[in-house]
């Protein structure tokens, strides 16, 4: 087995490609802490190297956030922990739970679920793809008021330039296309059954 590796633009975070599905077609999985990984045994594994500050889980990658070490030191001992783990046999998710559709404040009037079912497209087709590559994902929370809530999960999570990925990027795009839109924010990790977009 050979995994590739793909810096992000987190310096704290590294990016890893076994090569096979990861998570597939299921929505990812970010677990920011070892007690949040006891649904994955390939997170509960990786949370097992004390140098390992956060795990996500992607369709075709895994990107893990380090606290400390150089990702010279560290990096053999992912790679090791990976192919180990890998080669186990043992599911990536022991459950995968249904995806839910949760959006705070998206439904208060008539109009709002038309801009929010084009925020959620906008954000699929155009942006999510892009954050994945850099090894990340994004959430979307709500649609209030003209206020966009989305958290930046993965390699995205922590990263110097996500505040500008929101503002400039994202911000730019979701207010080109729907003038509704004044404002775009970032929350902080977010409940079970936020939506995936």
């Amino acid at each position: 087995m050979f995994i590739q590796t793909e810096e992000t633009p987190n310096p704290a975070t590294l990016k890893f490609l076994p090569g096979h599905d990861v998570m597939g077609a299921a929505p990812p999985a970010d677990f920011p802490n070892a007690e949040s990984a006891k649904a994955s045994p390939l997170a509960e594994s990786l949370f097992k190297i004390p140098q390992v500050s956060s795990v996500f889980l992607g369709s075709d990658f895994i990107t893990i956030t380090k606290s400390e070490d150089d990702w010279r030191q560290l990096k053999p001992i992912l790679l090791t922990a990976l192919m180990d783990f890998f080669l186990t046999g043992l599911p990536v998710i022991n459950q995968t739970p249904a995806p839910q559709d949760v959006s705070e404040g998206a439904d208060g009037e008539e109009g709002d679920s038309e801009i929010v079912s084009t925020i959620k497209q906008l954000l699929d087709t155009r942006v999510r793809p892009a954050v994945a590559q850099d090894g990340g994902d994004i959430v979307f929370h709500g649609y209030e008021d003209g206020v966009v809530s989305l958290t930046m999960r993965g390699a995205c999570a922590g990263c110097p330039s996500s505040t500008a990925t929101l503002k400039h990027g994202i911000e730019n795009l979701l207010k080109h296309f729907i003038p509704e839109i004044n404002e775009v924010r970032a929350t902080e990790g977010g409940a079970e059954g936020d939506s995936h977009v």
